[in-house]
């Protein structure tokens, strides 16, 4: 069993598990940070980047003023923003048979994958996955696509090149293989691929292996995966949440037993406590509404959005904010929306009663109906001209790179008074905000991750006792900036195995059985036989037949009678031969009750010699030695045999024949 790591992304995994004849992807996260190393897309011109200086090296020996900026004392590339793929030369990824998604962030690479690598399998997902993660997909094209640019800047990726950029561009891994976004056409063709599945259902793989999610609790849909066969366990634990938010709650019995854990997905923020984030995130929203400023939430279309709402729909009114207005700004928005009100069986059981009261399982529906919350494609349209200040906008994207955030950026930056709220784990802050330097607006973060955080992992693989686990290198070691937590890691007996990016681990588990079936007319034809009070067995002679991994011992055909007429016949196809199954042996042979027979038989010169497997037998006039072992007993007689003869029967007399 072999398991290829394509990612170095601890949250946004690609695995490659190989697994009885069957090769099974775990999820295709897409890593999105390699955009922060570029310009912000802006939606109308900007004076201000358009202006920026082109960067050349202190001894001007390097000039890529065409491709690359500064800003603020950083360099960044000038050109449409790029991703950073799992890696596609460690394996042939047309062999791959299956793919299976975990949660709607972990599909993002998916058209890549499909789309460029002849993969011709299944892709399996839950219908909330498959749904909202079409709209973040469409959503990241849209930001994409209505701010073409025209020039691409390669220069800057060639290795010799690179070595003298300023970090952190000089930094950069595999910057050749990252790719532009991928085209709704390669969306739409990549998602006609997947196969929808529900939690606790079995899909068997080529009567292989069978595969089921599991409600993971983290987001809509979110799902851990078991992978077994008749004798071996496989679990794919990744983005998984044991906090009451919106999701059903995390299926943690049908883990156990697992020979294999991989364990990905865990919480970026270690550190930070979700409630206490909200806490912070509804104070400094309301200090900023109260001093007159805006309020800025770069965020995803859907996830802790719909918990960000629900915790504003509470705070609201004794927070004395009323009539401020909350704009959410997506092309998805609506669907977004709308979606997390129709799938309702996939929700926690208190917002599914809602459903049959009924109500709204979600509270922003009210907030809509009383028009305090307003969704919006764009900033074109209606809603520049209902647009009223001051006001809190949810708006992508989260590293301030493409989408409606950059034109708010822009516009509230130059302003103390106003505020961004950094709720979303996966950019760091300072990175974001690095291009839009000189900053007058404040900025707080208040991460939400309410993924298993390192204490509750450690729990929750304490009841579940695989026998071994995998995860990222990252999760063994304490956090670069915290070196002294050793809380901050995984501490395991024994010790995970750990991957990095471009790894290939043999997993420390070794097949030992496999499930035949008996058909029932030979059943009925074996003949037990008692060898001890309570165990019988049965000899059998069959043809063993596999076929789509299925094994069965079937009755051996007999020989078809001879043709009467002596003209030659057509070859046909000949069964097989079957020879008479020797008698199998057992019992043990009693040394003293041996030796007492061996007396009779006028054998009385005999020397004992004790050996760790039994005991040696050494007839010393008739120069012959027998050895009386656990698992066999031989004999050595040179040049005699009616002696040997003799010994043989005198042993067979205490042994059982089958």
């Amino acid at each position: 069993m072999k398991l290829y790591c394509l990612s170095g992304h601890p949250t946004l995994p690609c695995n490659v598990l190989k697994f009885k004849s069957t090769t099974i992807m775990l999820d295709c996260g897409l890593d999105t940070t390699s955009v922060l190393n570029f310009l912000p897309l802006p939606l109308v011109h900007s004076p201000r980047l358009s202006t920026l200086p082109g960067w050349v090296s202190k001894d001007a020996t390097v000039n890529l003023e065409k491709e690359l900026k500064e800003c603020a004392g950083r360099v960044f590339v000038d050109s449409q923003p790029e991703f950073c793929l799992p890696e596609r030369e460690l394996l042939d990824l047309s062999t791959i048979d299956v793919i299976l998604i975990s949660n709607y962030h972990c599909m993002m690479a998916l058209p890549y994958i499909t789309e460029h690598t002849g993969f011709t399998g299944t892709v399996y997902a839950t219908e909330p996955t498959l749904q909202i993660g079409r709209l973040l997909m469409e959503e990241l094209v849209n930001f994409m696509e209505r701010v073409p640019k025209a020039q691409s800047a390669t220069c800057w990726k060639n290795k010799e090149m690179q070595r003298m950029l300023p970090a952190p561009l000089k930094d950069a891994v595999d910057v050749w293989t990252w790719k532009r976004c991928y085209s709704m056409q390669e969306v739409n063709s990549a998602l006609s691929k997947v196969q929808l599945v529900g939690y606790s259902q079995k899909v068997e793989l080529f009567g292989a292996v069978q595969v089921s999610p599991l409600s993971s609790g983290y987001s809509l849909g979110s799902s851990n995966w078991i992978i077994q066969s008749h004798h071996e366990k496989v679990s794919y634990v990744s983005g998984s949440s044991l906090l009451t938010t919106h999701p059903q709650p995390m299926d943690q019995s049908s883990l156990k037993n697992s020979d294999i854990l991989i364990l990905t997905g865990l919480t970026q923020m270690p550190t930070a406590n979700p409630d206490g984030m909200l806490g912070e995130f509804c104070s400094n929203l309301a200090m900023t509404i109260r001093a007159g400023g805006n309020v800025l939430v770069p965020c995803y279309s859907s996830g802790v959005i719909y918990d960000l709402l629900e915790c504003l729909y509470q705070f609201i009114e004794s927070a004395n904010l009323g009539t401020t207005p909350f704009y959410f700004i997506s092309p998805v928005a609506n669907s977004s929306l709308e979606f997390s009100q129709i799938f309702a069986e996939w929700l926690c059981h208190n917002k599914q009663s809602k459903v049959y009261l009924p109500e709204p399982p979600f509270p922003h529906a009210e907030l809509i109906q009383t028009n305090k919350l307003k969704h919006y494609p764009s900033i074109h349209g209606d809603f520049s001209s209902e647009f009223r200040q001051p006001c809190v906008v949810f708006t992508g994207h989260p590293s301030l790179r493409f989408g409606d955030v950059v034109h708010f950026m822009e516009l509230w930056g130059k302003s103390s008074l106003n505020t961004i709220i950094f709720t979303e784990p996966d950019f760091s802050y300072l990175d974001a905000l690095a291009p839009y330097q000189p900053l007058a607006m404040k900025c707080v973060y208040c991460p939400i991750d309410t993924r298993l955080n390192f204490h509750q992992v450690s729990k929750l693989l304490k009841e579940v006792q695989p026998l071994h686990v995998v995860c990222p290198e990252q999760y063994t070691q304490p956090p670069l900036t915290q070196s002294h937590r050793s809380d901050l890691m995984l501490e395991l007996q024994p010790p995970p195995m750990p991957y990095r990016r471009c790894a290939v681990l043999n997993l420390p588990f070794r097949r030992r059985y496999e499930r035949v079936y008996i058909l029932p007319e030979l059943a009925n034809s074996l003949v037990p036989s008692e060898i001890k009070p309570g165990i019988s067995v049965a000899t059998v002679s069959a043809v063993l037949h596999s076929k789509d991994n299925k094994h069965t011992l079937q009755s051996v055909p007999k020989p078809p009678p001879a043709p009467p007429s002596k003209k030659r016949k057509r070859v046909v196809e000949e069964p097989p031969v079957v020879l008479a199954p020797k008698p199998l042996l057992s019992g043990a042979v009693p040394l003293d009750t041996f030796l007492a027979t061996l007396q009779k038989h006028g054998i009385t010169e005999v020397k004992v010699e004790e050996t760790t497997d039994g005991h040696i037998l050494h007839l010393q006039a008739e120069d012959t030695l027998i050895q009386l072992e656990e698992d066999g007993t031989h004999i050595v007689c040179d040049n005699n045999e009616p002696l040997r003869t003799t010994l043989r029967d005198l042993v067979l007399r205490f042994l059982q024949k089958l």
